[in-house]
Order: structure tokens, then sequence, then C-alpha cells
């Protein structure tokens, strides 16, 4: 990217309302590096809000009118309420105000723009893009709702062609982009309280779909079922579509090839410290074509070894997912599998904060049940390994989704040997308005392990710490702010080592 390109925002100002969230503060380190100037404000502090500082913007804690520049262009997620003191005060004057997905389009104008979609697995398939792609010296742009550990950042203003971000189909922002390539790691149905039905969650995802520009490509996971209807769909309407996961490339119809191409994973071999498989990539006869499709009538134009170095057959399907993407980036296949290798993984997801008294202390982002699962069996694998159990303090997030997934989370978490649950992290919601809803539903529907309830969540970490042994798994499960209990947890297991427990 030329000089001019990287300062084109220059002249233009910018106000981040929440600017301490993942997605804002990596938002605002982007406008900032394409030259605009950028304020922001958030109700509270923390690490992002701090990195924000260090960069040398400016950034304040507490929501005020007077915080807002008058000729600056104000940026909201859909959390931001219209009674917000700051909003209220850029509609009363008349400025612009853009959603953050239409603030991050703005960013990455001029770009092959990778949105990487799904009820899950966001995170981790754009940040290995993002690092796979920066090893193979393609100095790609990103937007990632975590640090890539390895990179040290979420957001970069590279001088590759290529930004990879997140698309949140939480309030369809992800219909605001026209993405080169947009990859969906799964449909399986989230946020029900703004979509009400699997039909209209799903039929987002075709609009999304169908966003792919002229020449671009749909990459989406066929081992999820919502994931096959959709490629089905986008191929209807003529969208190139490869699709990728543990099924041959007969995953269609009557052993059609869904899309013209499919990445098929076998897993090789599982260890708790990675994973190693094959990707082989093939392309025939699509799903609108006339007869069946055998794996043997189809080209096999890639074969390749994966080594990675993180557990979990749902790293390696993101990892496919990222695989497929660098290709169309032209990345060839066996760089684009060595520079996935390097990937350390982002922050809060299967992140280790610390061991004590024999126990690690793990902490991970997930928030749907399908992620729990997953979770769960990843920390079984290790949990095995080291000869202990598997001990979860989960933590809610959202009202909403707690009653509609609450026996499904039951059975996610019964996959633990002990569970503490906590009180629901709100968020954009009220408790006025869910009276009846509290964590102590999902541990009635828990079944087979020891579980109970703990409102208070610093009581919560406590009693799980009690519970745990040498040798044990222990994680911190949630979007909210367990993340900060790993610390009382660790500090809890040390009192062991130097004395009585208060």
């Amino acid at each position: 990217m030329s000089a001019s390109e990287r300062t084109d925002l220059g002249g233009r100002a910018f106000h981040l309302i929440g600017v301490g969230g993942a997605g804002m503060s990596v938002l605002a380190q982007l406008l900032a590096e394409r030259g605009a100037a950028v304020t922001g404000s958030d109700a509270v502090g923390g690490d992002a809000f701090d990195h924000l500082r260090s960069l040398g913007l400016t950034v304040v804690v507490g929501h005020c009118a007077d915080n807002v520049p008058p000729g600056a262009t104000v940026v909201v997620s859909t959390a931001i309420k219209e009674t917000n003191p700051e909003l209220a005060i850029a509609r009363r004057r008349g400025q612009e105000v853009l959603h953050r997905s239409q603030a991050l389009a703005l960013a990455a104008r001029g770009r092959d723009f990778v949105a990487v979609a799904g009820a899950h697995g966001k995170t981790t398939t754009s940040g290995m893009l993002a690092q796979a792609l920066s090893v193979a010296g393609r100095d790609p742009s990103f937007a990632v709702g975590g640090v890539v550990r390895d990179l040290g950042t979420g957001a970069h203003l590279g001088a590759g062609r290529a930004f990879v971000a997140e698309a949140d189909e939480s309030d369809r922002s992800f219909l605001n982009y026209d993405p080169y390539l947009a990859v969906v790691t799964n449909v399986e149905p989230d946020h029900l309280d703004n979509y009400g039905t699997r039909e209209a969650f799903e039929r987002a995802f075709v609009d999304f779909a169908l966003t792919v520009r002229e020449g671009g490509r749909l990459i989406v996971c066929a081992d999820d079922p919502g994931g096959l209807r959709l490629a089905r769909a986008a191929v209807e309407h003529g969208v190139a579509v490869t699709t990728y996961g543990t099924a041959g490339p007969d995953v269609g119809d009557r052993g059609r090839l869904v899309g013209d191409a499919h990445v098929r994973v076998e897993i090789t071999e599982r260890r708790a410290d990675g994973t190693s498989a094959l990707l082989t990539l093939w392309s025939g006869e699509t799903a609108t074509g006339t007869g069946p499709v055998r794996p043997e009538d189809c080209t096999l134009t890639g074969s390749v070894p994966l080594e990675l170095a993180a557990p979990g057959d749902h790293v390696v399907l993101d990892a496919a997912a990222a695989w497929a993407a660098g290709l169309e980036l032209g990345v060839e296949p066996r760089v684009m599998a060595r520079s996935l290798g390097s990937f350390g993984g982002t922050g809060r997801r299967f992140e280790t904060r610390g061991e004590a008294a024999g126990v690690v202390v793990i902490d991970d982002y997930a928030h749907h049940p399908t992620e729990i699962g997953a979770l769960l069996a990843t920390a079984r694998e290790v949990a095995d390994v080291r000869g202990g159990r598997v001990l979860v303090l989960f933590q809610p997030h959202l009202f909403s989704r707690t009653r509609t997934f609450a026996d499904r989370f039951g059975a996610a978490l019964a996959g633990a040997d002990v569970v503490v649950v906590t009180s629901v992290y709100p968020a954009r919601e009220s408790q006025e308005d869910f009276p009846d809803v509290t964590g102590a539903m999902i541990v009635d529907r828990i079944a087979g392990c020891e579980a109970r309830y703990v409102a208070d969540r610093v009581e919560a970490a406590r009693a799980l710490a009690d519970a745990a042994r040498s040798g044990d798994v222990l994680l911190t499960v949630g979007a909210g702010d367990v993340t900060r209990l790993g610390a009382v947890i660790l500090q809890r297991l040390g009192a062991r080592l130097s004395g009585p427990q208060r």
C-alpha cells in the first residue's frame, strides 16, 4: 500500500462510543493507522482501553456529551442506546453516525476484504488467517476480536492486499460488507432474541453470501448442517463455493459436490499439545450439474500435511477454513499449511492463565453450547494426559441466550466432572426484563456430574478452586468478566502452598 493509501482518512475525525470493547478497540486502532483523528469513551476501562492510550489515542472513562468533538463522525455498536448522552448530542448536532461495521468497511476500503462469520469459531479462524498470511510474507491488515498472541495485537494495517476481519451476525451488521471472500464456520442458530427463528437466522447467512463481490468466493463448513444448506443456496444463486469438512468431496445430495471445490480434513493424530491432519483439495462437478460426482472423478489439486500447536478437532476445521482462504489469496498450499502451524492462539481461546497446586487454569470465551462441548472435549484430552479431572466455572452470557439454550448448556456442561455456574453476564440486556432467568436454570439441567449455582462470581471462583486437586484442568468459561476470575482461582490455589485458606 502506498503512503497516501495508508493516510487516506487524514483530516477526518472519529469518536467511538464503547471504545473499550473488543471490536471497537481494534477499529479505533485501524482508523488511527489510516490517518484519522480518533477519540473514544467507555463506561469502564480495561486492557484494550489502556492499549489505546499507549498508542496516543484520547479515550476517557464515562459517557458525557462533552466528550464528542463537534465535527467527528460518531461510531456506535448495536449495544449503544439512543439515550446515551454522546449519541444523543451527535444526533442533535446532525453529526454523521456510523455503525461499527460501516466504519470497519471504511477502514478496509481498497483491500481484498475477507469477512469471517459464524456463531462460533470467528476469532480463531480470523486470527489463524491473519497470522498465517503474516508468516507467509503477505503483511495483511486485520481486525480480530482478540489478541493474536504471536502478533501481539488484534489489529494491524498492513501493506498487503488482504484485510481479514470478523463479521458479526448477531445484529445483521455482517451484511454491511462487500467481501472478496466470505468464510462461514457454521450456521448454528444463535441470537434468536433478534432473529426469532432458525429459518430467519439462516436466511441472513444466505444474504451474507450474496454480498460476495464478483470474482469472490464463499468458504463454508460442510460438517455443519446449516453450513451445508447455505452452500447449496449459494450455488443456486451463482456464488462460487468451497466447502470444507471431514467428509469426502461427495458431501452433497446424491453424492454430488456442493460448490466447485471441497477441502477434506483427515485428522491423523490427536495430542494434548496439538493435532496432526491432512488437508486435501478436490474440485469437480457441482451440485447444479448432471449426475453424481465420485471422489475418483474429481481433480486432486492439493494434499498437504498440517501440524497445529493447539489441540481440538474444531481447531483443525478452523485451520481448514483459513487454509482454503489463503489459497484463494494466492498462497501456495504447503506454505499456507506451514504458516498455519505457527499459530499460537488468540486471547481467551484455550488460554493458559497459570498453574498452582498442580492445577492448570485455562480461560476460554466459549458462550454457546456447541462451543462449550468442543472446549470440554479438548480439555478432557489434556486432563487425561495429566491424570486429572475437568472443572468448569461458567458464566452465562445474556439472559435471552440462557433461557433459549438452558437445556443445551446443561447437556454440554455435563461433559465436565465438576461445574459451578455463576450469575448471568447481562451485556446489553437487563435482569428486569428476564426476572426468572438465572444461572440456576442451567444447573437444574446438568446430569451426571457435580454441579451447583453460586451467584457471587468471586465466591463461585473460590468454591471451584477449593474443589480442585493436583492434575486437574480448571476452566473459566464465558464471554463476560469471568475472564478476570482466573487470578482469584490461582490466588486461592496458591494459598494451599502457604497456609490455611480463609
